[in-house]
């Protein structure tokens, strides 16, 4: 027998524990309140004689407790329990202390391994790591009810970003830029004006974002277009000053052309400032910001053609690359990058088609950006196009005082994740029980977001100035609630998701592409979605379904369960679950039909939503991605490329990696031959297709002639 723990690791079975803690409890009362040798034989064989392949400890020790109460031997049952209590205080400081003293020694790979844009073995890292590790605590032992801390350690939900629970901090944000551009902002208490130009925007910019970044814990996005007023200033600056240099000497021609040199040059020096200071730069919490530049050309924008500009800038410099310590051109994590697709630059014949087509070699390169359709957006929010928030979370459209809709200087107040496998496992197709307990379910959701919502009632601008004073949300006054901000609307609250294949997988016996796992599937989405906007109708909070990208809490969902219930076919045994509404990475399915078949979750995921396609060798396949880009504008709001593609993590070496004459891969920039260090996407026959699974279900990698 095995035998799950608090944590959810699997130990052995030992008789001998259960002896000794009945024994402790033994020593401690009067002769009489005693139980022989026997009778603790007998109660270690009552457990026995369950025969089960897996127990929960907690069981375990229910049934002790129940045996000695039967036994008439009320004392000692108390001393047992108390006994029990005293050890799961010592357990949970000594797991506290064990995480803390693991990440320091760098073994702590959940911690060291859960945020891909920190470095935990740096100190400065460690430092926010350590105290993650201590609100983690925190709040599982006191800030939370134990209903939902359990419910979190046994895998029911997902309670995101504990670690940063104990501060009055939310999750992610639209930062306000246009407005701490144009009318000023402070910054550690400094004044800093409206600039008077694209240098200065994109210097400021960037200082914004660090400060946002260091007091709030999810993603935040920028507008690009707010910078197309400052590259004109600039421009009208250079022409100013040549105008009353050199007057009538020289040729109005002349002027343009030395204007437009000066003005290149800027705009290739702010776009560069903003590129190398995100990568640069780190934040109090330890880490780069998890930023998102949102590139947008609005047709009734009065600065489209400098945006036009900013935009292309942007697209060249990240397909250029930076460079690495070692000199070699890599593709940096951030900004992450959004580009929009409209009429004018959708593929088909319009005004900036030059610069989509840009952004097409970028995606096939450097794999960013990403795209929204403006078309199928406007179609999901009241006619309005904006950007998602740095965590992938959609705001739900807004109006204010004068009935204008309002995006920017929004937020996220953060969120909670449903596992839905695990309702299916327990359902085990019988839908009268699954449809109960995922209501039971929602509920437990529910109060775990409002436990997120109640942490942040009350507190003041005072906690983070540069966002409730100073324009990154709002321009509220010093010691201001921001309660307001937190109702009727202005900000979301997301319910989030795991495993809609895997769930109708086991309740219906086919996955959600097939017309009776569909039918199911969109049931249970449905569902998810009314929840939403029954909270958000009956508390004013503005309760979102969100199709979480949260790749490591699929492996998380995984394990618990496999813990738990074992191998299930298809579900379990894979070692994670699939993302959300997502299609399984196994299934066969071209681009077109998974990102037509996704689209359909994406209008009831309206609090977010992402959809990816994996296309090999997209750098000899430009016209294919040109024509996928051109499908996303017409069929899908928000899309993603993923590729395999050759690439040494020894020297930063992106190009084709080769076999040398002892037939091992070796990098040809710096001789890495360590396959473990390297991606490869071909053997020896050159093939450049997708890895498959056999029908072992065992991952075959064709793409790496060592099968590691």
């Amino acid at each position: 027998m095995k035998v799950i723990k608090r944590d959810g690791s699997t130990v052995s079975y030992d008789r001998n524990k259960i002896r000794r803690a009945i024994l402790k409890a033994n020593s401690e009362v009067e002769p009489a309140e005693k139980v022989s040798d026997e009778t603790i034989s007998y109660i270690i064989n009552c457990i026995e004689a369950k025969n089960r392949s897996r127990m929960l400890v907690e069981d375990i020790q229910d049934i002790i407790e129940q045996k000695l109460m039967d036994e008439k031997k009320f004392v000692l049952a108390k001393t047992y329990i108390i006994y029990r209590y005293t050890r799961e205080l010592v357990r949970r400081a000594n797991t506290t202390d064990d995480s803390i003293l693991s990440l320091i020694q760098n073994r702590n790979k959940d911690v060291m391994e859960e945020n891909s844009n920190k470095n935990a073995t740096v100190a400065s890292t460690q430092r926010d790591l350590i105290a993650g590790e201590v609100s983690k605590d925190l709040t599982k032992r006191i800030l939370l009810p134990e209903k939902i801390s359990k419910a979190h350690e046994e895998g029911v939900l997902h309670f995101h970003d504990a670690d940063y629970f104990l501060q009055p901090i939310f999750n992610c944000c639209l930062i306000n830029i246009g407005d701490m551009l144009d009318n000023g902002t402070v910054m550690n208490g400094k004044l800093i004006e409206s600039p008077k130009s694209f240098q200065v925007a994109c210097t400021v910019v960037t200082q914004v974002i660090a400060a946002v970044a260091s007091s709030q814990y999810g993603g935040q996005s920028v507008d690009v277009r707010h910078l197309g007023k400052y590259l004109r200033k600039s421009y009208l600056k250079f022409k100013t000053r040549m105008m009353a240099e050199y007057g009538d000497t020289v040729s109005p021609e002349t002027i343009e052309q030395i204007v437009h040199e000066r003005l290149t040059d800027e705009l290739r020096s702010g776009v560069q400032t903003i590129q190398y200071q995100i990568n640069t730069l780190m934040t109090t919490n330890g880490q780069s910001p998890f930023v998102t530049l949102f590139l947008n050309l609005d047709k009734d924008d009065e600065y489209i053609k400098e945006n036009a500009m900013i935009i292309e800038e942007i697209l060249r410099q990240r397909l250029e690359g930076i460079k690495n310590e070692k000199g070699v051109y890599i593709t940096p994590a951030f900004p992450k990058l959004i580009y929009v697709l409209d009429e004018h630059n959708c593929l088909k014949g319009g005004e900036y088609d030059y610069i989509t087509e840009l952004a097409v070699k970028c995606s096939a390169k450097r794999l960013y950006p990403d795209y929204i359709s403006a078309k199928k957006m406007r179609e999901n929010y009241e006619g309005n196009v904006f950007s998602c928030m740095g965590c992938r979370s959609f705001l739900t459209p807004w109006k204010d005082a004068d009935g204008n809709y309002k995006f920017e200087g929004r937020f996220n107040q953060g969120v909670v994740s449903l596992n839905l496998p695990q309702i299916g496992i327990i359902a085990n197709k019988d839908e009268e029980k699954f449809w109960n307990l995922l209501e039971e379910r929602l509920n437990l959701c529910f109060e775990a977001l409002m436990c997120r919502h109640n942490a942040l009632m009350g507190i003041t601008s005072d906690v983070s100035p540069v966002h409730w004073q100073y324009g990154a949300i709002a321009r509220l006054p010093k010691g201001a609630p921001i309660d307001p901000l937190l109702m009727n609307g202005y900000s979301t609250i997301s319910l989030g998701y795991i495993g809609l294949y895997e769930v109708t997988k086991l309740m219906k016996g086919c996955s959600h592409t097939q017309p009776g796992g569909q039918e199911f599937a969109l049931r249970v989405m449905n569902r998810l979605r009314a929840a939403t906007d029954r909270w958000k109708a009956e508390t004013g909070i503005a309760f979102g379904l969100y199709g979480s990208p949260a790749e490591s809490l699929c492996y998380r969902f995984a394990r618990i369960d496999l813990e738990r219930f074992g191998s299930i076919p298809d579900v379990t045994d894979k070692g994670y679950y699939t993302n959300s509404y997502h299609v399984d990475v196994r299934e066969e399915i071209d681009a077109f039909s998974k990102f037509r078949f996704e689209s359909q979750f994406q209008k009831i995921s309206s609090g977010g939503a992402i959809s990816y396609v994996e296309i090999p060798n997209m750098r000899n396949n430009l016209d294919a991605l040109a024509e996928v880009v051109r499908f996303i504008y017409d069929n899908i709001q928000y899309a993603e490329f993923n590729t395999k593609s050759d690439y040494c993590h020894e020297c930063g070496y992106d190009g084709e990696i080769l076999i040398n004459d002892d037939n091992e891969w070796e990098c040809p920039q710096c001789g890495n031959k360590d396959h473990a260090k390297m991606n490869v996407t071909r053997r020896t026959c050159g093939y450049l297709g997708e890895n498959f699974w056999n029908v072992g279900k065992t991952k075959e990698i064709k793409a790496r002639v060592l099968h590691l």
